[in-house]
């Protein structure tokens, strides 16, 4: 453990002696259905950090708890609290999906048994043609791509309690929103928010927006992190293997990649990552790594060798 700035600094040898929480179970089928396409966990991951990173997310989660139960009998209300709401923000292609379904498998079999729900801001993209017509559609996933004053509704109401909440459903085949298709959310006790820029704080110029942001609606935060060569390999590598599956799909918007040449899709990759993505991660969701409450760092094989808490 080492002190360092705003943040404690784990190693992971130091990380996985805090906890003894043996009771959650996960199957090797199970952390392979949560991974996504070129992630890479495993079992000794989930024993060393997630484990750890999961109770320390119960002791917050059973504090916010009595704090907002000794509030209410102060006020002398009787008021319904929403959830404990956890942002996960990170690059394209660093693992923040698998870090959050993980997190929702793992949450939803603490003692308490929670509900844990997750939901991605892709539902919260503009629809392709409001990009195309705004002159955006190469600056899909920066902050201006959103409809930030949606998603900030929707986190207003689940953060009040409200019981039953929709979120808007994001197609990855067809790299659009689902015509009137939504997800429902009913009453979790932990909502994990899952994004590109969930903790970004800058408004977009002419975006009517209240003056608040994303991340205030957080009751913790983690930042998904890695050396940006390696991330950039992670992307270059994915996008091979969805040009040998996902892109095969006569629906997939990506089709027109699907018979490209190992060298064309390596050249193509790394030229839409260097005008797209590195901007984005560069000047957008980079400066956003040290709002989070805790960091997880990986090296180049995907493995988590340390961990920032913030004090």
């Amino acid at each position: 453990m080492v002190n360092n700035s705003a943040y404690t600094l784990y190693l992971r040898e130091d990380w996985k002696k805090l906890s003894d929480f043996t009771a959650i179970q996960l199957s090797e089928e199970e952390l392979t259905d949560i991974q996504s396409i070129n992630d890479k966990i495993s079992i000794e991951d989930v024993n060393e950090v997630y484990l750890p990173l999961s109770e320390l997310i119960n002791l917050q989660l059973q504090a916010s708890h009595t704090f907002k139960e000794s509030i209410n009998h102060f006020l002398n209300n009787d008021l319904k609290s929403g959830p404990f709401i956890i942002g996960i923000a990170g690059s394209v292609a660093v693992g923040k999906s698998t870090t959050a379904r993980l997190l929702q498998k793992l949450l939803s079999q603490l003692p308490s048994h929670p509900k844990v729900d997750l939901v991605t801001t892709d539902g919260f993209l503009l629809p392709n043609a409001e990009l195309e017509k705004r002159g955006i559609m190469k600056k899909k996933g920066f902050p201006e791509s959103y409809d930030t004053r949606s998603l900030i509704s929707f986190l207003t109401k689940v953060k009040s309690g409200v019981s039953s909440v929709q979120s808007p459903v994001y197609s990855h085949l067809t790299y659009d929103i689902v015509t009137k298709e939504y997800i429902t959310i009913e009453n979790p006790d932990i909502l994990i928010v899952e994004g590109l820029n969930v903790l970004q704080t800058s408004l977009t110029i002419n975006q009517n927006v209240p003056n608040y942001f994303v991340s205030d609606f957080f009751d913790f935060s983690i930042y998904v992190d890695a050396d940006v060569n390696n991330i950039e390999k992670w992307y270059i590598d994915r996008f091979i293997k969805l040009r040998d599956t996902a892109f095969q799909d006569e629906q997939s918007y990506f089709k027109k990649y699907a018979q490209l040449s190992l060298e064309e899709s390596i050249e193509i990759s790394k030229r839409i990552w260097k005008e797209i993505n590195y901007v984005n991660l560069i000047h957008n969701i980079l400066p956003t790594r040290n709002r989070a409450d805790l960091i997880l760092f990986k090296n180049n094989n995907h493995h988590i060798d340390r961990i920032k808490l913030r004090k």
